[in-house]
């Protein structure tokens, strides 16, 4: 298995280049350039070129992508976001953060709440627990998240005052320890409420369908006929097999920790790096969206190679070669 990490690692290096030059080429089809949107209007024309050449924007598309790779393998930062006035890497370092803690904690909650669920819908299935957690998924995933964010907003936060609904902290306090602490959990409820709606019915569904398929399979019904436990045959024998899906859907979801979730944390005023990809987009900050899609791209490679890994953990007849 150590040689399959190393193998796959030192794979990752010319895709990440590939990709690189991708998303450059299509910035640079787009009109205008970093500085288009960002410039002072009034700035005499001398004053423009001279920026331009500060940041080899004057220069050939192929030259400003040789520039960029230069400083981010010598400096390490994506280049400068023209919209923040500093580097890429502070930018991010400044909000993902936020975006994280409430993008994991929607993950760890949809996980523990929706397997379960998933295993027992799927063993009951056609019961009326089956049917009930069939139309909460039905509704969970087809409830636009800004839709349900607002009505949280109005009834747990105007109307009965009962959580805040804006920002991460309260304005103007300075709580530090555990005050401060519950006051950002406090904050979180509202929005980590919407993420986990989403969150739950989609692993729910997800668990039901690969547990469906495998208590089909001829080993399950060999293993009830040896006279084995209930409980041993779907949670041994079954859950095990079937949690292979929900592991690539696991890898595929290490991006979304960082990628930030644009619409509800822009609802709720959350400072994450939802509103930021919004800002640079707006304001064509071509280098901050170039490092927040190198990021994604790196953890999607990485999250593909953990996924990898966890299959030869859960199944034993996988091996890594």
């Amino acid at each position: 298995m150590k040689q399959y990490i190393i193998r796959r690692v030192l794979q990752i290096i010319p895709t990440l280049i590939g990709i690189s030059l991708f998303i450059f080429i299509i910035f640079a089809l787009a009109p205008g350039d970093a500085l288009s949107a960002n410039m002072d209007p009034h700035m005499s024309a001398e004053r423009k070129q001279e920026i331009r050449a500060q940041y080899h924007l004057n220069e050939p598309k192929h030259v400003q992508y040789y520039y960029w790779l230069k400083g981010v393998v010598k400096d390490h930062t994506f280049g400068e976001s023209f919209y923040y006035k500093k580097p890429v890497t502070a930018v991010m370092h400044d909000f993902i953060g936020n975006s994280f803690y409430l993008a994991l904690a929607s993950l760890v909650l949809g996980v523990i709440i929706a397997v379960p669920i998933g295993v027992v819908s799927a063993t009951k299935q056609y019961s009326g627990f089956d049917k009930f957690f069939t139309v909460f998924a039905l509704i969970g995933i087809s409830l636009p998240s800004f839709f349900f964010g607002l009505l949280l907003i109005k009834w747990l936060g105007v109307d009965l005052q009962l959580l805040p609904f804006s920002g991460m902290r309260t304005a103007g306090s300075n709580y530090t320890g555990i005050e401060g602490f519950l006051d950002v959990l406090k904050h979180m409820t509202l929005p980590l409420i919407v993420l986990t709606l989403g969150s739950v019915a989609g692993w729910m569904r997800y668990t039901r369908s690969s547990m469906l398929e495998v208590i089909r399979q001829d080993y399950i019904r060999t293993a009830r006929a040896k006279g084995l436990k209930e409980k041993v045959v779907v949670y041994k024998h079954a859950l095990r097999n079937a949690l292979i899906p929900v592991i690539t859907l696991l890898g595929f979801s290490i991006p979304g920790l960082f990628s930030g979730a644009t619409l509800t944390e822009t609802i709720f005023n959350w400072p994450g790096i939802g509103p930021v990809q919004l800002a640079a987009v707006n304001n064509r900050d071509y280098y901050l969206l170039m490092g927040l899609n190198m990021l994604l791209a790196t953890l999607t490679l990485v999250g593909n190679l953990i996924a990898d890994v966890l299959y030869a953990l859960v199944d034993p007849r996988i091996r890594l070669k």
